[in-house]
C-alpha cells in the first residue's frame, strides 16, 4: 500500500528545494558556533509538535473503553464471539495462566488470548464525560487496554489526555444524514491511502501539502537561517510535513550519524580511496551548461552542508546525553524486540536537544508505527503494537524530562493519528475498516487526566435498541480532525487566521478549539 505523496521533480521544484537550503551554504559554520552560547537559551520559547501516526487503522474500541455496566454489556456481547474472540476482560479480572480455564469466558487461556492479560486498566477522568443518548448509565466509567500501563501512568500524572470519537469530517453529520447521504462527508472513507492523506493533509490521496508542513510555513521564520530543520521526519516521506515553502527533512534513527550520505562521504568506494572525492565533484558540479544540472549540484552541495550541521550538532554533549530507549519485550511472545517507535522518538529527543544549540524555536516531527490493519489475528497483533506505543511514549516522556538538565515536557506536545478506527463487531478474529476513533495527546502543557469530546454510545442496532452514534458497525465522528489539529496549531503558536486557512472546514464546527491545550 502506497502512503507517500507522488514525487514530481522539475527545475522549479529543485529551485524551491535549493532555496530551503540556501541559508546553510557558507554560513553553516555560524550555525555550529551557536552551540557554545545558546544551549537551552531558547527553552522557554521552544515548542515542538510530534505526530505519532499509526498506519493501518487502530482499533479504538479495544484501546479506550467505556466500562459502565450498560456500555460494557454491549461491548462484550459484540466482541466475545467468533473463532478467536477479541473482547477484553472486565476491570479487576485476574490474569489466567496459560492452559487454565477462565471463569469469565469458560475458555482455556493462552498468551495471545485476553484471558491471560487480566482486566482492562481503570482510569478516572477529572471531568465526568456526559452520558449520551441511548446509554442508560448514570455515570460513564473508563479503562485502557491491559497493555497500556505506561499510558495509564501518564494519564494519572496529568500529562496525557484522550480525545474521543475523532474522524475526518467536512461538517457535523448525524447518523441519519450519513445513511441518507443527505450531508457531505469525505470521499473514500474506508480507503487506507485516502484516509491517511485526509488525516495528514485534509484531502484524499494526491494532496501536496499537509497541515504539519503548513504550521511550519507559518512559523519557520522563527528558526532563522536554520529553518530547514523546522519539519523533521524519522519515518520517510510524509505529506503531513510538506508545506508550501517548507521542505521536510528526514533523519536516520538508531546509529549515528543522523544523516547518512552514502558513497560521497565514505573513505573508499569500489575499493578506491580516490572515488568518493570524484563522486562529490560530479554530483556537486554547477559549472556545466545544463541549468537543471546546475540546480541539482547546488542542492546536493547545500544538502551536504546541512548534513554536516546536523551530524556535528548530534555529537554535542547535550545530544549524546539524551536517555537511550530501553529494551522492549513482546507481551505475547516474551521475545525482546526492537521498538522502532521508541528509536524514532529517541532521534526526536536528540533533535530537541540539538534544536536548542541551533537556535530553533519551532519544530514539527513525524514518526510512525505500521501494522494496525488487524483484519485477522488481532489478539496477537494489537496487544504488541499497543505495548510498543505505551513503551515508546513512556520513554519519550522520561527522556524529555531531562534534556541537558532541562525539563522539556511542557515544550513538546505529542499526539496520535491513524487512518480510521475499526468495526465495533468482530469478523471472527479481527476487525474491519470503520470511521471515528479515540486518540491520545501527551505533554507537560496538556490539560491531562481527562477525556475531551463526547465518548459515544456503544452497541449495534438490535431489537428495539437504536444507537444514535453508530451507522452499522462504524462510529460517526463527533469531533473533527480539523478541531483536533486546530487545537494543536493554536498551542504551537499558529495565528487564528492561518488556522482558518489551514483548516477551511473549521468554521462549521463548535467549539473551534478543544480544551486539552
Amino acid at each position: 500500500m502506497s502512503r507517500d505523496e507522488p514525487s514530481k521533480m522539475d527545475r522549479r521544484h529543485l529551485l524551491r528545494v535549493g532555496g530551503a537550503f540556501a541559508g546553510l551554504g557558507a554560513a553553516a559554520p555560524f550555525a555550529l558556533q551557536l552551540a557554545a552560547t545558546s544551549a537551552l537559551s531558547q527553552t522557554s520559547d521552544y515548542r515542538a509538535l510530534v505526530c505519532v501516526f499509526l498506519f493501518g487503522g487502530n482499533d479504538s474500541h479495544n484501546t479506550l473503553l467505556a466500562t459502565d455496566q450498560d456500555s460494557w454489556g454491549r461491548y462484550f456481547a459484540a466482541r466475545n464471539t467468533g473463532s478467536d474472540p477479541i473482547a477484553l476482560m472486565p476491570v479487576g479480572t485476574a490474569p489466567v495462566a496459560a492452559g487454565a480455564t477462565s471463569s469469565v469466558t469458560g475458555r482455556v487461556s493462552a498468551a495471545n488470548r485476553p484471558e491471560a492479560w487480566g482486566g482492562v486498566l481503570p482510569i478516572v477522568p477529572r471531568t465526568a464525560n456526559p452520558v449520551p443518548s441511548g446509554t442508560s448509565a448514570s455515570t460513564r466509567t473508563f479503562a485502557l487496554h491491559p497493555h497500556l500501563g505506561g499510558l495509564r501512568t501518564l494519564f494519572d500524572s496529568g500529562r496525557l489526555a484522550a480525545v474521543a470519537n475523532v474522524g475526518s469530517l467536512i461538517r457535523p453529520i448525524t447518523k441519519a444524514q450519513f445513511q441518507a447521504r443527505s450531508a457531505p462527508f469525505p470521499a473514500n472513507l474506508f480507503s487506507h491511502n485516502d484516509q491517511q492523506s485526509v488525516w495528514q493533509a485534509g484531502q484524499t490521496e494526491g494532496a501536496r501539502t499537509g497541515w504539519g508542513g503548513r504550521f511550519a510555513d507559518a512559523l519557520a521564520s522563527m528558526n532563522g537561517q536554520n529553518s530547514l530543520f523546522t519539519a523533521i521526519s524519522t519515518a520517510g516521506n510524509a505529506v503531513f510535513l510538506s508545506g508550501n515553502s517548507v521542505i521536510q527533512y528526514q533523519l536516520s534513527t538508531g546509529a549515528q550519524p543522523a544523516v547518512v550520505i552514502n558513497s560521497a562521504t565514505g573513505a573508499t568506494l569500489f575499493g578506491s580511496s580516490a572515488a568518493p572525492a570524484l563522486v562529490r565533484e560530479m554530483i556537486q558540479d554547477v559549472a556545466g551548461p545544463s541549468l537543471f544540472a546546475a540546480d541539482y549540484g547546488s542542492v546536493v552541495t547545500r544538502s551536504g552542508a546541512a548534513a554536516t550541521v546536523i551530524n556535528t550538532s548530534f555529537t554535542s554533549p547535550a545530544v549524546t546525553s539524551v536517555l537511550a530507549a530501553p529494551a522492549y519485550t513482546n507481551p505475547i511472545t516474551g521475545a525482546v524486540e526492537t521498538n522502532t517507535l521508541a528509536t524514532q522518538l529517541q532521534t526526536v529527543a536528540r533533535m530537541v536537544a540539538a534544536g536548542s544549540t541551533l537556535g530553533l524555536r519551532r519544530q514539527v516531527f513525524f514518526v510512525s508505527l505500521g501494522g494496525w490493519d488487524t483484519h485477522d489475528f488481532q489478539n496477537t497483533t494489537q496487544p504488541n503494537l499497543l505495548g510498543k506505543v505505551s513503551h515508546a511514549l513512556s520513554y519519550f516522556d522520561q527522556a524529555l524530562g531531562n534534556i541537558n538538565g532541562a525539563n522539556m515536557r511542557s515544550n513538546v506536545m505529542t499526539f496520535t493519528a491513524s487512518d480510521f478506527s475499526r468495526t465495533f463487531t468482530t469478523n471472527g478474529d479481527g476487525t474491519d475498516h470503520a470511521w471515528g476513533g479515540h486518540h491520545f495527546v501527551m505533554g507537560g502543557a496538556v490539560r491531562g487526566q481527562d477525556i475531551y469530546g463526547q465518548y459515544p454510545t456503544l452497541g449495534v442496532d438490535l431489537g428495539a435498541f437504536r444507537n444514535p452514534d453508530m451507522a452499522g458497525t462504524a462510529l460517526v465522528p463527533t469531533t473533527s480532525v480539523d478541531q483536533y489539529g486546530a487545537t494543536l496549531a493554536r498551542w504551537f503558536g499558529v495565528s487564528d487566521s492561518d488556522v482558518s486557512s489551514i483548516f477551511p472546514n473549521l468554521s462549521s464546527f463548535t467549539p473551534r478549539y478543544l480544551g486539552f491545550a
